[in-house]
């Protein structure tokens, strides 16, 4: 006879009396340790090694738990993973795992499995559709509770054909009596929504009860419901509008109510759901008379009665400004608006200041007066600690300047410029710039700010700043001997700011007899004689601290300042020394200059004679020469111009081997390129002497409400044709439009084929880098025949 007898451990096998044989047989594993005791365990970790330890060995047992297809501990060892994917460990191979809790009868096993899903899974991953079958069946379970969870998942990952497959299910429970159902029908409807535009529709019948609802909880989700279907299409937008009344009465309904336990928050009934009904509000009176005339009233009561001790209050508050600045609101609706803002400037919360600046300057374009009474209070911010309310004070002070207050606001953002971080300077530096060239009372007032930017924050200035003070000093005929003063002592002071020394330079090479013969009549005219100036512009040619462009400028001053000074033989020796620098670009100049002294001496007056006043042309800059390389020999036009030719070409006039632009005024304009508030327009100019070259001036403007940074245009053609591209007048877009960055683009086309351009965009937004490609192919045919 055998017997065998199964234990945990060993089999026994028995023939008999006195005949025991014991083997080894098969074990089963120990149960696997609570989820509880598994944090625990993690949690004793001492360092990153480890816990890695640690975890690798818990998956390792679940994976054999896993491969046994152990159902006692599967809900279990789910809940581990999942706890493991949250400290950022891999689980995915616990995703079919998670559909077989799924299919479970449990509850319990549901519970997890769905969560898991909603972790684990994506519509990236066809695994996802296995779970249509069950989510439909639960979705008619018999349970509430099982159908919130088919509900919940869904709603979180469900993928388009998912949504397709199962929006009949979810449009039946949204009809349902049940609150709890309700709800998660409303919110999950909107996931449907989003993945499958056009099932919209399907979901409007059920639409029409849902705000008669008295649930709290189906309110809320009923409005997110709502506020989906108009963003996603006027059709909506235009039927929902009825419901506006509605609306406005559930509101009364929430400020006037008593207090409510259930509801209540710092005093205030639900203002979950009375933000959700301003935003809908806000969209649904966006551009309609009528609907904003009906929320007038209700939106004076919350701006009126809403208590704003509390944080609660403040974040209704702002909603409420937010859709009186959306909707066409009456005028004194929108001052008390401001003036809720303007209240929020005083708050000790960080964030409220900020989302008040950020709203001030949203709104300070259409309603600048009612703005402008918090201007004091604006100015002050520019004194907070916190960099980001700094940096919106100080966007939202230049949005304010006009020619009435612009002394007074010029007078405190110099003073900010003056003491501010680094960050800030070239921001503020560009801002001051573009404010005083518009709303300049005088143009001493404005030379004076100019030069008070370059000689406090001289190294942070934009690239243009230097061409664009040139042209309007020299415009600015009258104030020639007090500005090349001024401009003497500055460089007497500090020649570590290099936009200023080249300012300086250029201007005592231009008017240097003027600052010798003392003739300035707006100040005390200072005694300096020919030589102390000339030792002045020969120390920057040796002095550490200048750039190579800053040399070129001094040099040019040496040079000019033979026509105007009797020192002749002295600048004879200077420019010859530098006839053998090191530095290409001034050896250069100076052999070219060294020509003039000898084989062009007889011309040299006529060349070296004072700059005539600069024209602007439509691109904001001088009149534009543009450098060939070389394709014109030095001629009577070179020495005429000096600022250096490393200038932007399309700013000032350069000095060696040039040519002037033809305007061709038959060529129209173009945008190239128009995104994310980005805009690229090129206009068109003819070369001359050489008509196969296509001279292309781009001008990138931004009407976002942030600078675009370190900007970069970059272009390739066709191997048929040949493409330069100059430098930049900027890397910075300014916002709001306020200026643009100009650049010149040549481009070769000797087979007269017609153009097409790639072109390439980085630059940084916000914090963020951006870049992006585009193909400009419908070029004017007048630009490439």
């Amino acid at each position: 006879m055998l017997i065998v007898c199964w234990s945990p451990v060993m089999v026994e096998v028995w023939n008999g009396p006195g005949d025991k044989k014991t083997v080894e047989g098969p074990s089963r594993m120990p149960a696997p340790i609570r989820l509880r005791e598994l944090i625990r365990t993690i949690r004793t970790a001492r360092t990153q090694a480890e816990e890695r330890e640690m975890i690798q060995k818990e998956c390792a047992a679940i994976r054999s738990s896993f491969r046994e297809e152990d159902n006692t501990y599967r809900c279990r060892n789910v809940a581990k993973l999942l706890y493991m994917h949250m400290l950022g460990y891999p689980a995915h191979f616990g995703q079919l795992e998670c559909l077989k809790l799924i299919a479970s009868q449990k509850f319990t096993d549901k519970r997890i499995g769905y969560l898991g899903a909603m972790l684990l899974l994506d519509e990236r991953q066809d695994v996802h559709l296995l779970m249509t079958n069950c989510i439909k069946n639960d979705l008619n379970h018999s349970t509430q509770y099982v159908q919130g969870l088919a509900l919940c998942t869904l709603g979180c990952m469900g993928s388009s054909e998912m949504c397709r497959d199962l929006a009949g299910e979810v449009e039946k429970l949204l009809k349902t009596s049940n609150s709890y159902l309700r709800k998660k029908a409303a919110l999950c409807a909107v996931h449907v929504i989003r993945k499958v535009p056009e099932l919209m529709e399907m979901f409007l019948p059920a639409t029409k009860n849902l705000l008669s609802e008295k649930n709290h909880g189906v309110l809320h989700t009923s409005v997110v419901l709502l506020t989906e279907m108009c963003e996603r299409s006027p059709d909506m937008l235009a039927h929902f509008r009825k419901l506006v009344p509605q609306l406005v009465r559930i509101l009364k309904n929430l400020i006037m109510s008593g207090y409510s336990p259930e509801h209540d928050v710092s005093g205030i009934s639900d203002p979950f759901l009375q933000v959700r009904i301003l935003r809908l509000l806000r969209i649904l009176g966006k551009g309609d008379d009528d609907s904003s005339e009906a929320m007038n009233d209700i939106l004076a009561q919350v701006a009126t009665n809403t208590e704003t001790s509390k944080n609660v209050g403040n974040a209704i508050l702002y909603e409420t400004v937010l859709t009186i600045m959306d909707i066409k609101s009456e005028s004194g609706l929108r001052v008390l608006a401001i003036n809720i803002l303007g209240r929020f400037l005083l708050n000790n919360d960080k964030n409220i200041r900020y989302v008040a600046l950020t709203s001030l300057l949203k709104t300070v374009q259409t309603d600048h007066n009612a703005v402008q009474r918090h201007r004091s209070t604006i100015v002050d911010c520019l004194k907070d600690l916190d960099v980001s309310i700094k940096r919106r004070a100080m966007e939202l002070s230049f949005a304010l300047v006009n020619g009435n207050n612009i002394r007074g606001m010029m007078k405190e953002l110099l003073y900010f410029l003056d003491s501010c971080d680094p960050e800030f300077k070239a921001d503020c530096a560009s801002g001051v710039f573009l404010a005083a060239e518009k709303y300049a009372p005088s143009k001493r007032w404005h030379i004076d700010t100019i030069m008070r930017v370059l000689t406090t924050a001289g190294s942070y200035v934009r690239d243009d700043s230097v061409p664009n003070l040139i042209q309007l000093i020299t415009n600015s005929v009258e104030m020639h001997a007090y500005t090349v003063q001024r401009l003497y002592k500055a460089l007497l002071d500090d020649i570590s700011q290099q936009p200023l020394v080249q300012v300086a330079s250029w201007c005592i090479g231009e008017y240097g007899d003027l600052l010798v013969s003392g003739q300035c009549e707006e100040e005390e005219p200072i005694q300096v004689t020919e030589d102390e100036v000339l030792d002045v512009l020969e120390g920057l040619l040796v002095s550490n601290l200048s750039t190579p462009v800053t040399r070129g400028y001094a040099l040019t001053a040496i040079m000019k300042l033979s026509t105007r000074f009797t020192s002749v033989n002295r600048i004879k020796k200077v420019v010859s020394i530098y006839g053998s620098s090191i530095d290409v670009e001034l050896q250069q100049r100076a052999v070219e200059y060294n020509a003039l002294f000898k084989k062009y001496d007889h011309m040299r007056p006529a060349l070296l004679e004072r700059m005539p006043i600069m024209e602007k042309t439509a691109s904001n800059g001088p009149t534009e020469i543009v450098q060939t390389n070389g394709e014109a020999e030095p001629s009577v036009v070179e020495a005429k111009h000096p600022p250096p030719v490393t200038q932007p070409t399309n700013q000032v006039r350069t000095v060696f081997s040039l040519y002037i632009i033809t305007k061709n005024t038959r060529i129209p304009p173009m945008t190239a390129y128009n995104k994310n508030g980005l805009k690229i327009d090129f206009t068109f100019e003819r070369a001359n002497p050489n008509p196969n070259i296509a001279v292309i001036t781009i001008h990138a403007s931004n009407s976002t409400e942030a600078d675009m940074t370190d900007f970069v245009f970059q272009a390739a053609v066709p191997k048929t044709f040949q493409l330069q591209l100059l430098s930049p007048s900027s890397n910075v877009v300014p916002t709001l439009n306020q200026g643009t960055v100009t650049q010149v683009i040549r481009v070769l086309n000797p087979q007269k084929q017609q153009l097409r351009m790639r072109i390439k965009l980085t630059y940084t937004h916000k914090g963020s880098a951006v870049q992006d490609l585009a193909e400009v192919n419908n070029f004017p045919p007048q630009s490439w025949q």
